[in-house]
């Protein structure tokens, strides 16, 4: 009660009149500008910045060209092989011999390009139609490489042609020599079965492997060729590995969509 009494006795005092009211201290209304300042930037960065995100996709180093199953046309048993898995050979090159009920036939190449596979050995007896062997189109020796990407058909709209894409390749450790550099050269307008896909890259188990989640759209990616790198290529690192990358080596590509304006998706 007393200390009630000395309140009230001090308010009514009109000594005390004079004095002005303080409303707030000098640290709340440092807390409240940098508030108002935070609130002007974000909503200038709402309507005037942009937000980019990737897309991250599987694929594998390649030639442009893709590759072709080679079918045996006879039946018969296989006596002899004559070349050997990644060796180069040229269009119409002998493959292997069949000794069928009517003689020794040879197997040849269709086209010039890279044995990725030979599937079959001396003794072996097919059929006609059988798989022998997968070859990998190559032109000329100097052909660059490319990267096939495989992206889900329902994100193959957001990605874009000259879209910039870092491609971690498998061989090559990440975090010593970085990742490859390239560009989106070109997207498919349908999604790849995995049929299609076997037939691009000569091997039933990738057509598989990137089918596995769906039919996936084809993102061909163009490297950045260097001339002061091992590899020929373009790597986040100055050097990048101190070996050349062979095809039909898998990697991930994270490929950069196209830049959005923030307030595109912060508003429903």
């Amino acid at each position: 009660m007393q200390f009630r009494q000395q309140a009230l006795s001090k308010l009514q005092s009109p000594e005390e009149i004079d004095l002005p009211v303080r409303l707030a201290r000098p640290q709340g209304c440092l807390v409240l500008a940098v508030t108002v300042v935070a609130m002007v930037a974000a909503a200038v960065w709402a309507v005037t910045g942009t937000v980019s995100s990737t897309l991250a996709a599987p694929g594998i180093l390649t030639y442009a060209q893709g590759s072709y199953v080679l079918q045996s046309p006879v039946a018969g048993q296989v006596t002899d092989v004559l070349a050997e898995e990644g060796e180069r050979v040229p269009a119409d090159s002998p493959l292997v011999k069949v000794r069928t009920a009517e003689g020794d036939t040879v197997v040849r190449t269709i086209a010039a390009g890279r044995l990725t596979t030979l599937v079959t050995a001396v003794g072996s007896v097919i059929t006609t139609g059988t798989d022998v062997a997968a070859v990998e189109r190559i032109e000329k020796s100097d052909d660059p490489l490319s990267v096939m990407l495989y992206a889900p058909a329902e994100s193959g709209a957001t990605v874009s042609v000259g879209a910039s894409v870092d491609i971690t390749v498998q061989s090559v450790p990440k975090q010593r020599y970085g990742v490859l550099r390239g560009k989106v050269k070109a997207v498919g307008r349908v999604a790849e079965s995995s049929r299609r896909i076997t037939g691009f890259l000569g091997s039933t188990q990738l057509g598989e492997q990137f089918s596995r989640e769906g039919p996936p759209v084809a993102v061909l990616v163009r490297l950045d060729e260097s001339s002061a790198t091992k590899s020929g290529y373009t790597w986040s690192s100055p050097d990048g590995p101190p070996y050349a990358v062979e095809s039909m080596t898998l990697a991930t590509g994270s490929v950069r969509l196209a830049e959005q304006h923030p307030i595109d998706w912060l508003l429903p």
